[in-house]
């Protein structure tokens, strides 16, 4: 036997608290790739706990449940409506590019008598649902505002409690893009 056969045979005989160590060889471009993965299953983790989308985005006040369009939205259609949904016991109305549209509440439109398959004809105001605390506006022909121009656009609600009056009014306002 050779010399640094015998070496090879007492080491591998010997206790492994006597073995000297073996030095372990990193592999740079696997740590480069291992690390560039870490870094960005933090960063998609972090994005996904800090992102704020939806009804939280809006930052709607408490006695607004949604509007619409939403705040902020950047493509509008231009024949779009312009809804509010207020919490139960409120009313208000829509001022939109400064124009404040009457508001109507659907419970004066009367008892219209209506055959089956037959539509019901709206006024241009906005209509005000008690029953859902809704404002709705839909530009048409006759209505203070008939479609909406390209471009950015103000929607203002000013709402209160029924059984305050306006004098005790809020307002809420918002801006979307029409394309």
């Amino acid at each position: 036997m050779t010399e640094s056969q015998d070496s090879v045979e007492q080491l591998e005989a010997a206790p492994a608290e006597q073995r000297p160590a073996r030095r372990w060889r990193a592999d740079k471009p696997l740590l480069i790739v291992s690390a560039l993965v870490a870094v960005g299953l933090f960063l998609i983790v972090r994005g996904l706990l800090v992102g704020i989308t939806g009804d939280e985005r809006a930052n709607l006040p408490d006695l607004i449940d949604r509007v619409d369009p939403v705040p902020e939205a950047v493509q509008v259609l231009s024949q779009s409506g312009v809804f509010v949904d207020l919490a139960p016991g409120h009313t208000g109305v829509l001022v939109i590019d400064g124009i404040e549209i009457e508001t109507v509440n659907v419970d004066e439109l009367g008892n219209v008598q209506v055959e089956p398959g037959q539509q019901i004809e709206i006024p241009p105001v906005t209509i005000y649902e008690a029953g859902n605390s809704t404002l709705t506006f839909t530009p048409s022909e006759g209505a203070p505002i008939t479609g909406f121009d390209s471009g950015e656009h103000t929607a203002q609600v000013i709402y209160w409690r029924i059984d305050e009056g306006r004098q005790r009014a809020r307002s809420f306002t918002w801006t979307f893009n029409v394309v």
